[in-house]
């Protein structure tokens, strides 16, 4: 029997993705004109308070802007069909949305740590009421977005939302800190609270990056069980085994399988189509989406180097 090959999409887990996905570009186009808008109020109320360390900060949520709209079109862009160059879509744009705002993050989070250390050992005076009137701005634009996102399905959807958190805690830190700076005068609360935010969101960060990797090196997403799929597959009577079997993921989402499935003896077509549609049905249970099934009969020589 000559070479067989099948390209099945199974959609056991397909819906419910394209459901939670359908209003991810919504929540980042929101957050980004938030972000935006909010930058601009913020740049005003720093040169109106005099307060550098607000200029500062209207600075580095202008980067936060900048990333929100690149997140926001590689969001828009990955829901495009394949093309002849890119045949499975671009799917994977969104994690390069997603890469790049958690360089900003980084970068951002090493600016404020360059900010903030030294002004824990030599405390600045600051503006206690201008503060506590933006922070308080702050906490309900930045509230708003972060709602709209908190819900994410997708890892760049988690960065925005990442970035929205980073926001609301960082004015609720300067909310708190004017509040105590005002009363006591202890001007050293804020760099000390900048600090440990900062440490927070680059863990949160670390632990993003962490969930890109897997994907971008084709690694087998941790919820798929690759040796009980082998097992389950080789276990189907007329099965004499699997090899050259291959799983990834494009977003984190849409999984995808190739395999060569040998058999004991070779099939006719009913057969042949019959025991696809039963590996259709395993393949759909453990949550992929896209397979292609190379059948091989008896004797037949598998041409990959990695067909072992």
């Amino acid at each position: 029997m000559a070479h067989n090959h099948e390209h099945g999409h199974t959609h056991g887990h397909a819906h419910a993705h394209g459901h939670a996905h359908s209003h991810g570009g919504g929540n980042i186009g929101t957050a980004f004109f938030l972000n935006l808008a909010f930058t601009v109020i913020e740049l005003i109320g720093g040169l109106f308070t005099n307060s550098v360390a607000i200029i500062s900060d209207a600075v580095h949520d202008f980067g936060d802007s900048l990333s929100l709209g690149l997140a926001w079109y590689f969001h828009r862009l990955s829901k495009k069909g394949s093309t002849p160059q890119y045949t499975y879509g671009y799917k994977r744009f969104a994690l390069l949305g997603a890469i790049i705002n958690s360089i900003v993050l980084v970068l951002g989070s090493a600016y404020i740590l360059a900010e903030a250390v030294p002004r824990v050992f030599a405390p600045q005076e600051t503006n206690a009421d201008g503060m506590l009137i933006l922070a308080i701005i702050g906490m309900i634009v930045n509230g708003i977005a972060a709602l709209r996102t908190r819900k994410a399905s997708s890892i760049n959807e988690r960065v925005v939302s990442l970035h929205l958190l980073e926001d609301v805690l960082g004015w609720a830190a300067v909310f708190i800190g004017s509040i105590i700076m005002r009363f006591t005068g202890l001007t050293i609360i804020d760099p000390i609270l900048s600090v440990v935010i900062a440490g927070f969101v680059l863990f949160n960060v670390i632990k993003n990056i962490r969930a890109i990797l897997p994907i971008l090196l084709q690694g087998v997403p941790g919820e798929i069980d690759r040796e009980r799929i082998i097992g389950e597959i080789a276990g189907i009577e007329g099965v004499s085994g699997v090899h050259d079997l291959h799983i990834w993921s494009l977003d984190e989402a849409y999984n995808v399988l190739t395999a060569h499935v040998a058999l004991s003896k070779a099939l006719p077509p009913e057969d042949a189509a019959a025991l696809k549609a039963q590996i259709r049905g395993i393949l759909g249970d453990e949550s992929i989406q896209h397979a292609t099934i190379e059948l091989e009969a008896p004797g037949e020589d598998c041409m990959f180097m990695d067909c072992v």
